[in-house]
């Protein structure tokens, strides 16, 4: 989870730095800068962004999750699929099957009543969920934190257009600010970045990114590390017009823990986003869920007495 949340708003938001650092770069002039430098551009991902992040808050989607034991694991992965739904306090998680659809009905059903319950308590203010917004609310404040750290990090240089189906993205290389000072554990991770984005300038929007570790990571007061070599990337489409959202997500990384290794080797598929609205929308709509599973429910015969 550290690692995910050091390298999401890499991945989220590595545009955003683009502005700040062709209007304001400290480097010596023979460090490269973006090129050419659009602030009116990078304002317009900045938004989009923004706009991207709320929509997690009110659509569901599927994600199917393959996790190998290491990069040159050939055997079939372990496969995850689940329903994700914003509960208002994060996202709730349901199993399904290949096809999006509960393997288990009474487990599915069992599952909705317990978000149903807790999106009850969460619409009537129900004292019982003002701790779980509070720490949603600070997971939401470290994340903007983290994202704001991270406005000075890169330098972007503009390397060519590349063709994407009908669109056409500008790729621009991503190498760390030598005048970045790291201030937390996560932003220590930024300086020993390096990647490529994708941008649709047409639209003003994050289409992809890729970056690898540069040099090993020290994290957890030096009880831990996170090899050189380690792997992210991540894939955005327009899922509706002007929404665009990711598709794709690759995790590949190798470290140590205390005396142990590990590794964390991931491919999450994005698809099936649907609007479900902020809770209050969101307990009606698993309400009528729920209604229709109960009428679908076989009967048995009755014999009126």
């Amino acid at each position: 989870m550290m690692l995910k949340r050091a390298f999401a708003p890499i991945a989220v938001l590595s545009l955003a730095l683009a502005a700040d650092a062709a209007a304001q770069s400290v480097v010596p002039d023979t460090t490269p800068a973006i090129g050419p430098a659009k602030p009116d551009l990078f304002n317009r991902i900045i938004a989009n962004q923004k706009k991207g992040e709320a929509a997690l808050d009110v659509y569901e989607r599927i994600e199917r999750v393959e996790t190998r034991k290491n990069s040159g694991d050939t055997s079939t992965p372990m496969i995850r699929i689940t329903r994700v739904i914003p509960s208002g306090t994060g996202f709730f998680r349901v199993p399904v099957g290949d096809d999006g659809k509960p393997k288990d009905s009474a487990a599915y059903r069992a599952d909705l009543e317990v978000l149903a319950r807790s999106l009850t308590l969460l619409v009537e203010d129900s004292a019982s969920q003002r701790d779980a917004l509070e720490k949603y609310a600070k997971k939401k404040k470290d994340r903007n934190d983290l994202i704001d750290a991270t406005h000075n990090a890169f330098l972007f240089t503009f390397l060519a257009s590349e063709p994407r189906g009908e669109r056409t993205l500008s790729k621009y290389k991503m190498e760390p600010n030598p005048a970045f000072k790291p201030n937390s554990r996560f932003t220590s991770i930024f300086p020993k970045v390096r990647g490529f984005v994708w941008v649709d300038e047409a639209s003003g929007e994050l289409a992809r990114v890729e970056g690898d570790v540069a040099e090993d990571v020290f994290v957890g007061l030096f009880l831990g590390k996170i090899y050189k070599g380690s792997h992210f990337m991540q894939e955005r489409y327009e899922y509706l017009p002007g929404l665009w959202l990711a598709s794709f997500s690759q995790y590949d990384f190798d470290g140590r823990k205390l005396f142990s290794s590990f590794s964390v080797h991931e491919r999450t598929f994005y698809s099936n986003y649907r609007y479900i609205g902020p809770p209050k929308e969101a307990l009606a709509a698993i309400r009528q869920e729920l209604g229709n599973a109960e009428l679908d429910k076989p009967r048995g015969n009755h014999t009126d007495p």
